[in-house]
Order: structure tokens, then sequence, then C-alpha cells
């Protein structure tokens, strides 16, 4: 017969549909009350077919507390046999980790942990992990993210599931238990369990939460503090699912993405309240791979600075070498080790060039020949037989002169050839799978209120030689050797 403990763990799997049609569940076991919690639940609600994904645990030995680590190991293997479940076990070497890149033990030990747990899993195809976090991890969380400054989204605390590196999704069965609960139900089923006696030394700043802060602030609470910074945490979650969904309605029309950049365009980015952009800009960070974990209060609120300055060219510096510029009416994201410029070719800020009509004109290593004719049936079977990539027929009286050959510019707009909608050219360039060799080079032709021609890509529906063409343009782009 189920406990209350188990009856609770089932209504919280199943109201957050944490487990899902997985075939395969990963255990993360320190040996520690939780973990020993969450592993026996789970395979008690697997016993009553509460769910038909199998088991699996794994055990990461930091090797911070010598024999006693050791002795941690051999407790969570025994364990794992006792319930007949496959256990894997993994040592880091945490204090050599923490030492060669300059971390925490703390930040070191969490970084190891995910990454073994990760490797664990992708090497028993399982893309779903189970950690014991619980009410009290939660609100040291949110405490500690406040001692350094947070928003809405950092007091949701910890999430009952977030997907992770490849797809691999981290689930929290027990968030909806305090630690009291679960040492109520281990005592219940008679387990034993591991306690870690570093876990009591306040020099660690969420050992201090724990031990010295929390307990403060019980004293003027007649709820419990953890209770409180829970609810606290759903609120914040179903405010931010709020502004999650304004932002996925916004972000296929404002938003420019490759692997490298991301652009937002700053005259819809501006008319949204603020917790919206800031959402905004923290996908663009996600984009371009920039942690969040260093991102701090003082930098997003530079950016939205930055958004509101109409002044191309400023920019700010990001932990991890990136940078954020304004540019074109535009905010560019991007890596500083992939060069700041939004478009990374040799001519990317070459200014625009007025195309000789007729004649030749030179654009830093290209040719434009220009020539214009009256259409007849002779000349259009002729510009039928001639159109390359490299040589395009336009009607001249849809063109308002100037004409102008430059290189791509962040927030290029236009209507492709035999479409009738405006489109973003990154997008354009992207669904049409460029090869990025020829991205970089793509040149844009563009008279004084649209562009013409994507070369060597696509020229516009706006000026397409129709049957009421009566003068031609033609127009030949030469890529000259370098």
């Amino acid at each position: 017969m189920l406990l209350e403990f188990e009856k609770k763990l089932a209504d919280f799997i199943n109201t957050n549909e944490l487990l899902g049609s997985a075939e395969k569940v990963l255990l993360a076991v320190s040996g520690g009350a939780d973990s020993i919690a969450l592993m026996y639940s789970l395979h008690t609600l697997k016993a009553e077919n509460f769910f038909d994904a199998e088991l699996l645990c794994a055990h990461i030995n930091h090797q911070l507390r010598a024999a006693e680590a050791n002795r941690d190991e051999e407790f969570v293997i025994a364990q794992a046999a006792k319930l007949k479940l496959v256990v894997t076990t993994r040592r880091t070497d945490v204090r050599g980790f923490a030492r060669l890149h300059k971390l925490s033990i703390e930040t070191a030990a969490r970084q190891l942990r995910m990454r073994a747990l990760i490797d664990i899993a992708k090497a028993g195809n399982c893309n779903l992990i189970a950690t014991a976090h619980q009410k009290n991890d939660n609100a040291e969380t949110i405490i500690q993210r406040l001692s350094r400054g947070t928003g809405f989204r950092g007091l949701a605390g910890i999430w009952p599931e977030r997907v992770f590196a490849d797809g691999i999704k981290f689930v929290r069965p027990l968030l909806c238990f305090s630690r009291d609960e679960i040492v109520k139900y281990l005592q219940q089923r008679n387990l034993n369990w591991r306690l870690d006696r570093t876990n009591a030394d306040c020099t660690y700043k969420r050992n201090y939460i724990r031990h010295r802060l929390i307990p403060a602030l019980q004293q003027d609470c007649t709820i419990s503090v953890a209770e409180l910074l829970s609810q606290l945490a759903m609120s914040a979650r179903r405010y931010h699912g709020i502004v999650c969904e304004r932002a996925d309605e916004l972000w296929p029309d404002m938003a420019d993405c490759d692997e490298n950049k991301a652009v937002l365009d700053l005259k819809l980015f501006l008319n949204e309240p603020q917790p919206i952009k800031v959402e905004l800009i923290r996908r663009s960070l996600i984009n371009i791979a920039c942690g969040e974990r260093y991102v701090t209060q003082r930098h997003y609120e530079g950016i939205l600075q930055l958004a509101k300055q109409n002044v191309t060219g400023r920019e700010i510096e990001l932990p991890g070498g990136f940078v954020v510029q304004r540019e074109y009416g535009n905010l560019v994201f991007s890596n500083c080790s992939m060069g700041n410029s939004y478009l990374r070719h040799e001519f990317a800020h070459a200014a625009s060039v007025t195309i000789e009509i007729p004649g030749q004109t030179t654009f830093e290593n290209f040719l434009i020949y220009a020539n214009v004719s009256d259409k007849n049936e002779a000349d259009f079977e002729k510009f039928k037989a001639a159109k390359t990539e490299s040589v395009e027929w336009f009607d001249l009286e849809e063109i308002k002169l100037p004409l102008v050959v430059r290189p791509r510019r962040i927030g290029d707009r236009f209507i492709p050839l035999g479409q009738s909608a405006e489109k973003k050219l990154g997008k354009f360039l992207t669904a049409q799978r460029v090869p990025h060799g020829i991205r970089r080079d793509v040149l844009v032709v563009a008279d004084s209120e649209k562009i013409i021609w994507v070369w060597p890509v696509r020229i516009s529906e706006q000026s397409k030689i129709t049957g009421q063409t009566r003068k031609m343009l033609q127009l030949q782009i030469t890529k000259l050797n370098t």
C-alpha cells in the first residue's frame, strides 16, 4: 500500500507531467536523505505500475571527503542492488577543476556533476534525469539569487523540469516536499541514508543560508519560510509563463538569428513593456550561447539603456567575450571571438556606391555592368537565354533612381521573386539554405525605396520583367580575382 508521501509524489509527477513517455529515467543518487527518498519512492511507484519507464541510477563521487566519499559510493551501490537497479558511478577531480578554472568548490562540483550525469544518460540512451531537489533547496536557491540581484525569473527558483544540453531533461519530483517530510518518509520506510559533514560548514554560501540565514528569518515567521518561498516561486513561474507567451508571438517577426548572432528589430522591441524586453534579451543571449549565470542585472540594465539610445556603433561587453551593439536601428548580440560586426566579411562596412546607368561601376572587388534597352520580343528571348546568377534583367520604369550597390545591412528586407510578402533578408537566406561562403559575399542592389536584387540569390518581385515592361535594365555583377 502506498504511503501518503508516495501518493503526493504521484500527484506532483502527474500534475507537472514530469515523466511523460520516457522509456528510461536516470536517478541522481548521492546517498543523502533526499536522493535515497527519491530512489525508493520512485521504485515503489513503478512497482505499483504508476509508470513504465526503466529506472537507472548514477552516483558522482566528487572525491572531496576521501574515505567518507568512497563509503557514500559503496552505500549507493548497495542500495541500488537491494532494488535490483543498475547503477553507474563516476569520480571527478573537483579541487583540480576548481583550481584550473578559478571556480569555487561549489561551482566546480555542480558543473562536473552536471557533465557526468549528462554523459551517463547519453551512454544509457536516457533523455530524462531525476534529481532530488526539494522545497528547502528551492528556498536556499531563491535567497542566494536575491543576494546577488535577480528578476522575477530568478524568483521562480528551481523549476520542476528544465531541458539542458542535447535535449536531456532534468526533472525534480521532490519539489513538493520539505526536508522534514522527506526524513519522516525515510523513517516510516525504515531506510538509512548517508550524512555529509561538509553540509554543516558555513564557509560555503549555501550552507550559511541553510543554517544561519533561514533560521533567523524563521524566528519572525509563523509559516515555514521554505513554504512561503515555494509559493513565491510558483507565482513567479506563472508570471513568467505569461511573459513567454507574448515573447513567443513576437520572436518570429522581431528576431533574425543564426548560430553566431541574434538581431532584434528595435522598432518592435521598444514598443514592449520591460518584462517582455528582458525575456527577448535573454533569448538572444541563449541563441549566441552566452551563459546566463554570469550575466547580471547590471548587464540587462545596460542593454535596455543601449536600446533606447539612437546612436549606431555603441556597444556593451558581456562576460565570456560576448558583445551587444546598436546598429542601424537594431540590437545585435554576437561573440567577440567571431568579430563584432554583424556581417564579418572584408567589405562589411563599405559605403554604398551609385551604379552608372548605362556604364561600368567598381565596388570593392566587384565589377558591375549596366545596360538599358527597349523591350521587344527578340530582346525578351535574349533576356531569358542570357539570364544567369550573375546577369539579371529588370523593369527600368519600376526602379526609383539612383541605383546603388552595397553590402548587406542589419534589418534588410525585400519581396523575393514569386512571393507577395516582404521577408527579412537574413531569414530568407537561411530558409533558402544559402551556403555560408555565398552568404558572406552577398551584395544588395537597391533603388531609393527598395531592394531590387540580392546578388547572386534572388531579384525582387517588385522590379521583374512583365508583359507591360517597356524599358529593360540589364545588370551583370562579376567578382574580380584578388
